[in-house]
């Protein structure tokens, strides 16, 4: 894979990302109640699509990193890893959580605990996700492929994910703040990163275009 490829890969995995974030999350505040099964089904199944985008973007990202400076394919291999284990337990949690509002009116399994989606959706996945963020943000800064923003940002974003972490001892109310599935820690969380998304794919596509130009 060229440069040139990784980076328009990249960048638009990150836009496709970003724009089923950015459709998921509203879908968290349309009830102020429970919300019903379509709308949790739904949102689900957006998420599991930005999931799939994000895949591609972390794994363009590394070979991006490889192309533009072999020395630091160890920090692109790091924020892939980390960002694979990120989508892979959110994409469980995901799942456990379908299958919990599928199996609502049927006999459950007794040895079966979807409690621990909680833990996933918010401490383990913001812990994975601070990981991914921190890599990304050293190997922009070591190997200036980005903007500088872009690597400032990603440390940000990480020090904001490491804040999360604590949440899994304040319970599981989802309509407070800290909980360990709370709007701050899952809604708000995922707006952060969604937005973030969208200006960093825009700004790897565009780079795309600046380096043919160049060569």
């Amino acid at each position: 894979m060229s440069e040139i490829l990784a980076r328009r890969l990249t960048g638009l995995a990150g836009i496709a990302a970003a724009a089923a974030l950015i459709v998921e999350v509203p879908l968290y505040f349309v009830y102020s109640g429970p919300p019903p099964d379509v709308n949790v089904l739904s949102r689900l199944l957006v998420g599991i699509v930005a999931l799939a985008f994000l895949v591609v973007f972390v794994t363009a990202f590394r070979e991006l990193v490889k192309r533009v400076d072999p020395a630091h394919e160890w920090v692109g291999s790091l924020a892939f890893a980390t960002g694979l284990v990120y989508a892979t337990v959110t994409l469980v949690s995901s799942g456990l959580e379908a299958g919990a509002v599928i199996a609502v009116d049927r006999p459950i399994d007794p040895t079966i605990d979807v409690s621990g989606t909680y833990v996933l959706y918010g401490s383990i996945s913001r812990l994975m996700l601070a990981l991914f963020l921190t890599s990304f943000g050293y190997a922009v800064a070591r190997t200036r492929l980005l903007p500088r923003w872009t690597g400032r940002s990603a440390y940000v974003l990480a020090a904001v994910n490491l804040a999360f972490v604590p949440s899994l001892f304040f319970g599981n109310d989802p309509a407070f703040f800290y909980a360990a599935n709370g709007w701050g820690t899952t809604a708000l969380m995922g707006a952060i990163l969604s937005y973030w998304l969208l200006a960093l794919g825009v700004s790897v596509h565009r780079s795309a275009a600046r380096t043919a130009a160049s060569v």
